[in-house]
């Protein structure tokens, strides 16, 4: 009997594993610089806009608070995500200043002692962490499908993921529920996704 072809969610894993792999190859101090590149680039999309969605950044993520500091001394709106793991949504704060946050789910700081409820009707771009990611703007996150579910939801918002250039793939399967991305931006190049 032959072997079965693997699933798109399974060849998503694979390359799930393999790009993180790669993320969390990248030497400490090489992290910060790269991010800082990553910064510079995020900022000049950004400009136009005034109420922004991003997140706080784990390692060995691309390291956002540079950014969100950035963001806030512009005189931005800043609004980022509080994860509902119970359906697996995610509830919008404002957040004044990158020292309102704490360690939360999965490890990820949010405003969640400090929280100020943001509509999703009021954010222009929001910024989206990635582990892998390909030049036809799709996006392998971490697997719960918090970010899809959000843009389905609220379509139309202009999506910008943030990836260091190792987290490329050649192609990444996809799901009609999957959101396409309009920009990658990595240490290297800001890639801007054409519609077909």
């Amino acid at each position: 009997m032959g072997v079965l072809p693997l699933t798109n969610r399974e060849i998503k894993e694979q390359m799930r594993r393999e790009c993180r792999a790669r993320r969390d190859a990248l030497q400490v101090n090489e992290r910060p610089i790269m991010s800082m590149a990553i910064t510079e680039r995020v900022l000049t999309l950004v400009d136009p806009y005034t109420t922004v969605m991003a997140y706080a950044s784990k390692e060995p993520e691309v390291q956002t608070m540079p950014l969100l500091r950035s963001l806030l001394a512009q005189g931005k709106k800043l609004v980022l995500p509080i994860i509902q793991k119970e359906d697996r949504t995610l509830r919008l704060s404002y957040v004044a200043s990158p020292s309102d946050l704490t360690p939360s789910t999965f490890g990820v700081p949010e405003p969640v002692h400090c929280e100020e409820p943001a509509k999703a009707s009021t954010i222009e771009v929001a910024i989206v962490p990635l582990i892998g990611f390909d030049r036809q703007g799709n996006r392998i996150g971490y697997g719960a499908g918090y970010y899809d579910r959000f843009f389905s939801d609220h379509p139309g918002i202009p999506s910008i993921g943030l990836a260091f250039s190792v987290q490329e793939c050649p192609q990444i399967p996809t799901e009609r529920f999957d959101h396409r991305l309009d920009y990658i931006v990595t240490e290297r190049e800001i890639i801007h996704i054409q519609e077909d």
